[in-house]
């Protein structure tokens, strides 16, 4: 006998799906604020000979990209599974938030490689004009960065969105530093060191986003979901079942954890009642509402 559980609110594609117009939102007014301030901070940086304004403008520029991907993303999803794809289009913002996660890592290397090259061949700066650039990107940034992480969103694909935007705020912050340094000092140096340094920071965040969606794309087991305990709980806690097997956990999306188990129960309790048991625990005590139960 097999059953397939579904919380009170999983019948149908919406499951998971309550802030979707929400974050769509969000990362619309986000990519429309990066991608009109980066045409600014592009002439801006090329004028003015900054590094740190480049490495940014073209941060701002991949940012834009990745936001109009998220965006996408979090539309496509809506769209109802069919019979070729039974869980709909959920994974795309999961792939997209690993290819934002990668991209990170690509802009790392690239202002490292100008960062060195700017040490080795010292450039002249415009400090003024670079302040004033890297104050105007300062407040986009952080505009956009308040947008994407009001309220609660636990969206891998926001986040991932929001990681690149707080890289641009710390290079904005970078930019600003640099540029006051220059103006009272003339030592054009911290421009590249500074980018470096925005480089580390993102890097972290880059990994951790990298990580988590690529962890999901293979199928790993929802975070705090440890099988050992699942078996363990069932036994004791669910009269009649004798053995718990196969169990196999993923998640389609962050938000949608799922589970498939083999129960062994005894001949003499009725196997719905052990199931419906099996399933209250599952859904309260793991958080996963959508299962797949066989008893034998």
């Amino acid at each position: 006998m097999t059953d397939h559980s579904h919380g009170p609110d999983d019948h149908g594609h919406d499951h998971g799906h309550s802030h979707v117009p929400k974050n769509e939102r969000k990362i619309a007014i986000a990519a429309v604020l990066t991608g009109g301030f980066m045409l600014a901070e592009v002439v801006g940086g090329v004028i003015s000979g900054s590094l740190a304004l480049i490495a940014d403008a073209g941060h701002m520029l991949t940012d834009f990209a990745s936001l109009v991907l998220a965006w996408f993303a979090i539309r496509l999803v809506r769209k109802p599974a069919d019979w070729k794809r039974t869980y709909g289009f959920d994974r795309f913002s999961v792939l997209a938030a690993l290819v934002n996660g990668l991209s990170l890592f690509a802009i790392a290397i690239w202002i490292t490689f100008e960062a060195i090259q700017r040490l080795s061949d010292p450039h002249e700066v415009l400090g003024g004009l670079m302040l004033w650039v890297a104050i105007g990107g300062l407040l986009v940034n952080i505009i956009a960065f308040w947008i994407l992480t009001r309220g609660e969103s636990e969206n891998l694909n926001v986040r991932a969105a929001a990681l690149h935007v707080a890289g641009d705020l710390f290079g904005s912050i970078a930019a600003i530093v640099a540029s006051v340094v220059i103006i009272y000092t003339g030592w054009t140096p911290i421009d590249p060191i500074l980018s470096v340094l925005v480089v580390l920071i993102i890097l972290r965040s880059a990994w951790a986003v990298v990580r988590e969606s690529g962890h999901i794309l293979l199928e790993g087991a929802p975070r705090g979901f440890d099988r050992r305990e699942v078996a363990k709980v069932l036994k004791s806690e669910v009269s009649g079942i004798t053995d718990v097997a196969h169990i196999h956990a993923w998640s389609v999306t962050q938000e949608r954890p799922m589970v498939t188990m083999e129960l062994t129960v005894d001949p003499s309790v009725d196997p719905v009642q052990v199931k419906d048991a099996a399933k209250a625990i599952l859904r309260d005590r793991f958080r996963i509402d959508h299962s797949t139960i066989e008893v034998v």
